[in-house]
């Protein structure tokens, strides 16, 4: 008989990018393995921030639904149009509360072996502990983002006695759960100090099957609308403040006299007509937004790029593990970072030579750093970048880990 692994989680796919993105791809892979999988989570909204279609008029209930052989509960949530610190605690108190109905119904109708909670929001954690108990089960607490010192750092919560409280609960959940699993050093590292426990390592992956190099680059800019001598600069992903992607318009600016340089914004998020605002009252020409690409020729959007740009706030270094350079790494993309030294990110970078690496936050770095990306051979940076990739980030080498070692260790 197959064992049965419930997922809860407040992101899944269709979501395109970030968690739910690859929670789908984690279900999907056990499903074709023999696993009886099962998933309550909610309706797809990130990173727009409201629900997508085909769900758009079911999100005000629960939907059940099978996908890629995978049983799907999918309950209502609060979607915030502009999230801030408040709206966010509502929105996963929303999803938390319809969860934890779904939740009470499938403690008496299904025993599952594993329940696998992928948080942010942290406060899953207690349903996975709530089934745990009633039902005997086991309790996997699997980390993508350090929520609550992101919200601290980034003043989203400006009140201490609440981020205390916080830390409290996480704690309690941290010391109960059978294995806890993040995907990066450095958060593993910030994990077992206030936990004081082993945490297992599970980073993100790239299907390295449908993101790979394709050599006709000159053609692949003509067909997104740029001409082939262009040097297309390009930011992907989520739009938010954490990025502190206003440093792209500054550089932007700085660099409008050399005609070649197209910068490139791409994705959705709470903070994307903030910055085509401010691209406008700056008159910025050489500044382009594109909505998120579809999956069907995502691959060639990223080989279309000659620099990929990764940017983050300094102080969400080790917080959070930018995804998006994953697939960067397997298109062979020259990567440009923005990493303080002595971060998990600027160590990977600086030890496998996959990257150019910047001091966050500095608007002279990114500059030196773009000019550096433009006018030298990076040749042997791209080539080992694809090989990382390759030969460390393939989903089946590292899923195939994660069975071995987390799945079966809380046997």
């Amino acid at each position: 008989m197959s064992e049965r692994l419930l997922l809860i989680t407040g992101n899944y796919s269709p979501e395109p990018t970030g968690i739910g993105k690859y929670n789908g791809e984690m279900m999907q892979w056990l499903a074709e393995r023999g696993y009886d999988c099962t998933v309550l989570t909610t309706y797809p909204y990130y990173p727009h921030w409201q629900i997508q279609p085909p769900y758009t008029q079911l999100g005000r209930w629960y939907k059940k639904e099978v996908q890629q052989g995978v049983t799907v509960y999918r309950c209502p949530q609060y979607i915030p149009a502009a999230p801030s610190g408040m709206k966010r605690i509502l929105m996963d108190a929303s999803f938390f509360m319809a969860a934890f109905f779904r939740l009470f119904t499938l403690l008496f109708t299904a025993k599952f072996d594993v329940v696998m909670v992928v948080v942010p929001p942290f406060h899953l954690g207690f349903l996975g502990l709530l089934y745990k108990w009633i039902r005997g089960t086991r309790l996997l607490y699997h980390i993508q983002d350090l929520q609550i010192e992101a919200a601290r750092d980034l003043q989203m919560i400006r009140s201490q006695w609440l981020i205390n409280t916080l830390f409290r609960m996480e704690r309690f959940i941290l010391h109960r759960a059978d294995i806890v699993s993040s995907i990066s050093e450095g958060m593993m590292k910030k994990i077992a100090a206030k936990s004081g426990r082993e945490i297992f390592f599970f980073p993100n992956w790239v299907a390295v099957s449908y993101f790979f190099p394709i050599n006709e680059r000159r053609q692949l800019k003509t067909d997104f609308g740029f001409r082939a001598e262009d040097k297309v600069i390009l930011y992907s992903g989520a739009i938010g403040e954490k990025q502190g992607l206003e440093s792209i318009l500054e550089v932007a600016l700085a660099m409008q006299d050399d005609a070649r340089l197209k910068f490139l914004i791409c994705g959705a998020g709470p903070y994307k007509t903030t910055l085509e605002n401010k691209a406008r009252i700056m008159s910025l020409q050489n500044v382009f937004f594109y909505p998120t690409q579809p999956s069907s020729h995502f691959n060639r959007f990223l080989n279309m790029a000659d620099i990929h740009l990764v940017i983050q706030k300094a102080n969400a270094a080790d917080l959070v593990m930018p995804s998006k350079l994953t697939t960067i790494l397997a298109v062979e993309g020259l990567a440009l970072i923005t990493a303080n030294e002595g971060t998990s990110l600027y160590e990977l970078v600086r030890t496998h030579e996959i990257g150019i690496v910047i001091q966050a936050e500095n608007q002279q770095a990114l500059y030196e750093g773009l000019l550096q990306a433009v006018n030298e051979d990076s040749g042997h940076i791209t080539s080992r970048a694809g090989d990382y990739a390759r030969n460390f980030l393939a989903i089946d080498s590292i899923m195939t880990s994660f069975e071995q070692g987390a799945l079966k260790a809380s046997r």
